[in-house]
C-alpha cells in the first residue's frame, strides 16, 4: 500500500521545485514511467503522448467537462431497447420530448448512440423483467479515451476502436454483457437559482444541450471535424456540456436539467429518483463514493435541491433528516459510505442561509442524531485516529448487520476524497496542471493511508449491509476521484483513479457470483460525463519490461 520512498522523495522534490519556478534536475531512473510523463508534461506545457483539449500543441488547454459520447456497459442485461434502430436521436419526436424542443442538427437518423436519460430507463426495465439487485456504478468523468489509456497502461494492449480490453469491466464475461454510448448534453447551460427558497430565475439559462454527430463525432473513436464543438465554442453548432449534477439526474430520474440541477427539472421541480421509487416498494437502498457523500453523483443518488452546492442539506436528504427541500424528512438510505471527513469550513455562502459551520459535508447535530449510540437509525463508522480504517468499516458493518440497523460510513484525506491511488498502484501523485502554474502535489501521511479505506472494501461493506436488510436492493457506486483527476489534468491520477474502480468492479462481480450469480441482478457500468483527454500515442503507455 506504500510507496517506495526514494521514488515518492523524489517527485516530492520535483513537485516543489516546479512551484517555484526552478529548473528540474534529470529523473532519477526508479521514478515510475507514468508519473514522469505527467510530471515532465507539466514541465514543458507540452506531450506527445496526449493533451487536454482542442489544441494538440499544449498540454492542457482545457480542464473542465465536454460533450463527448460516453461509454456504457451492462451486465445481466442488453442495450437493445435503447440503442441502433431504438435510438430516440432517429426520431425527432422523441429528441423534442427529452429536450422540450428540437435541438439544432440533433436528429440522426442513423444513429446508434442513445441517451443517457435510457441508463433510467434500463435500470426500471431490468426490474420490471424480475430482477431483484440493481448496481449503477459510475465512473465519473471517464469518457472513452480515459478508459483506454488506463487498460493499456494495465495490459499493455493496444487498441482503437469498439470496447476494447484490458480491465476487469472490459474484459469480464461471466454475465450477458453488452457495450454501447451515449450523449449527456444537458437540457440548458446558465440556469440561475436561490437555494433558500429552492426557487430557479431563469429556466431555459443561456445555452441548450444537444448533440450534433457530425461535430462530434458519431462513435467516441470516430472524433468529429471541429475541436471546439465538444466545449461548446463550435462556430458552426453550439450545445452545451454537461457537468455531474444534470447528468446525475439523467441516471437516476431519466430526465434532462440544467446544469447544477439535484433531480430537479429545468423549472426547479422535484423528480423522483428510482431510488426512492423502489424504496416505496420495499427495496433497500445503498449509496457508495469515493468523494463527499452528498457531492453530485451520489447526492442525486436519493435527494433533491436545486443546486449540487448545497452540501448540507443533500446529506440531510440522504440520512433522513429534514432539509430545506424536505422539511419533513425523508427515509433516508439504508447504506451511505463515502468522503468528506475532517474537511471544515466556517462559512459556505452556496449553501444558503442554513449552513452549521462545522463539516461542510455534514452537520454535527446531523451526525450524532443518527447515531445508533444516540437513539438513532445508523451504525457510524467513520475515520478513527490510529485504528486501520478496514477494521473500523467491519466492525461497522458486524454491528449493523447484528443489529438490523443501518449504516453510515465516513472517511476521507485532502479535500474529502479517499487518498488517489496513482498509475503504479501507489499513493504518491505528482504535479498537476493548474490555470497558470503547477498545482502542488498531495501528500498524504501515514495516517491517511493507514485510517482509510479503498473503494472495494467500500462496494463489500455496502453489498453485505443491503443484502442482510432485504433480498432487494438498488445500490449506487460511483469511482468519483476519476473526474477530480481529471479535472487536474493529471494522466497518472487518472489511470490511478481508473484502475481503483475496476478493482472495485472486480470484488463486486466476486460477490455477485458468490451470493445467488446474475439472474436477479443487473449492473450498468458507465460515466457520467467526458473530459477532454486525446490519447496521441497509445505505445507510450505500454508497460516496458523490468529490466
Amino acid at each position: 500500500m506504500h510507496s517506495n520512498p526514494s521514488s515518492r522523495f523524489c517527485l516530492s522534490v520535483f513537485a516543489f521545485l516546479m512551484i517555484l519556478d526552478v529548473s528540474l534536475p534529470a529523473v532519477a531512473e526508479n521514478v515510475d514511467p507514468i508519473a514522469k510523463m505527467q510530471t515532465d508534461a507539466v514541465t514543458s506545457r507540452r506531450a506527445d503522448w496526449g493533451h487536454w483539449g482542442p489544441s494538440p500543441e499544449k498540454y492542457s488547454s482545457w480542464k473542465t467537462h465536454s460533450n463527448r459520447l460516453i461509454p456504457v456497459y451492462t451486465f445481466g442485461i442488453d442495450l437493445d431497447s435503447v440503442s441502433g434502430k431504438n435510438s430516440l436521436y432517429r426520431d425527432a419526436s422523441a429528441i423534442e420530448k427529452l429536450y422540450g424542443s428540437v435541438p439544432e442538427n440533433t436528429v440522426n437518423p442513423k444513429a446508434d448512440y442513445f441517451d443517457q436519460t435510457d441508463v433510467y430507463r434500463l435500470q426500471t426495465s431490468a426490474i420490471e423483467s424480475g430482477k431483484k439487485r440493481v448496481i449503477l456504478f459510475v465512473f465519473d468523468g471517464m469518457d472513452w479515451d480515459i478508459t483506454r489509456v488506463a487498460a493499456i497502461a494495465k495490459s499493455g494492449k493496444i487498441y482503437h476502436e469498439g470496447r476494447g480490453e484490458g480491465l476487469h469491466f472490459l474484459d469480464y464475461r461471466g454475465a450477458k454483457t453488452d457495450f454501447g454510448y451515449c450523449v449527456t448534453s444537458p437540457h440548458n447551460e446558465g440556469t440561475s437559482v436561490d437555494v433558500n427558497t429552492q426557487t430557479v430565475v431563469n429556466p431555459d439559462g443561456k445555452l441548450r444541450g444537444g448533440y450534433d454527430a457530425s461535430l462530434g463525432g458519431d462513435a467516441p473513436w470516430r472524433p468529429g471535424v471541429d475541436a471546439d464543438y465538444p466545449i461548446g465554442k463550435s462556430k458552426k453548432t453550439k450545445h452545451a456540456y454537461a457537468e455531474s449534477s444534470a447528468t446525475a439526474t439523467s441516471l437516476t430520474c431519466g430526465i434532462k436539467t440544467y446544469n447544477d440541477a439535484m433531480n430537479v427539472d429545468f423549472m426547479g421541480r422535484e423528480v423522483l429518483p428510482i431510488a426512492r421509487k423502489l424504496q416505496d416498494d420495499g427495496f433497500a437502498i445503498g449509496v457508495v463514493t469515493s468523494v463527499p457523500i452528498s457531492h453530485a453523483t451520489p447526492g442525486c443518488a436519493y435527494g433533491n435541491n436545486v443546486h449540487r452546492n448545497d452540501y448540507q442539506d443533500l446529506t440531510r436528504d440522504l440520512i433522513g433528516r429534514p432539509s430545506v427541500f424536505h422539511p419533513g424528512g425523508l427515509p433516508g438510505v439504508d447504506v451511505l459510505i463515502g468522503g468528506g471527513w475532517g474537511i471544515d469550513k466556517d462559512k459556505d455562502g452556496a449553501q444558503g442561509d442554513n449552513y452549521v459551520p462545522g463539516n461542510k459535508y455534514i452537520a454535527a447535530d446531523d451526525l450524532s442524531t443518527i447515531d445508533v449510540n444516540n437513539g438513532g437509525k445508523y451504525v457510524v463508522a467513520q475515520r478513527t485516529p490510529g485504528v486501520a480504517g478496514p477494521k473500523v468499516l467491519s466492525e461497522g458493518v458486524r454491528k449493523a448487520k447484528e443489529s438490523d440497523k443501518r449504516l453510515f460510513g465516513y472517511f476521507g484525506a485532502q479535500g474529502g476524497h479517499l487518498p488517489y491511488q496513482t498509475a503504479d498502484g501507489n499513493y504518491d501523485p505528482v504535479v498537476s496542471y493548474g490555470s497558470s502554474k503547477p498545482e502542488k502535489a498531495e501528500v498524504y501521511s501515514e495516517a491517511d493511508l493507514h485510517e482509510n479505506v479503498k473503494l472495494d472494501q467500500m462496494a463489500i461493506a455496502a453489498l453485505d449491509v443491503l443484502d442482510s436488510r432485504s433480498d432487494r436492493w438498488w445500490l449506487m457506486i460511483e469511482s468519483g476521484d476519476v473526474d477530480w483527476a481529471n479535472h487536474s489534468n493529471n494522466i497518472d491520477n487518472s489511470i490511478g483513479a481508473v484502475h481503483s474502480g475496476d478493482d472495485a468492479f472486480a470484488a463486486v462481480v466476486s460477490w455477485i457470483e458468490q451470493h445467488g450469480g446474475w439472474d436477479q441482478t443487473a449492473l450498468i457500468l458507465t460515466a457520467d460525463h467526458g473530459h477532454y483527454f486525446n490519447l496521441d500515442r497509445p505505445d507510450a503507455f505500454v508497460p516496458k519490461p523490468i529490466e
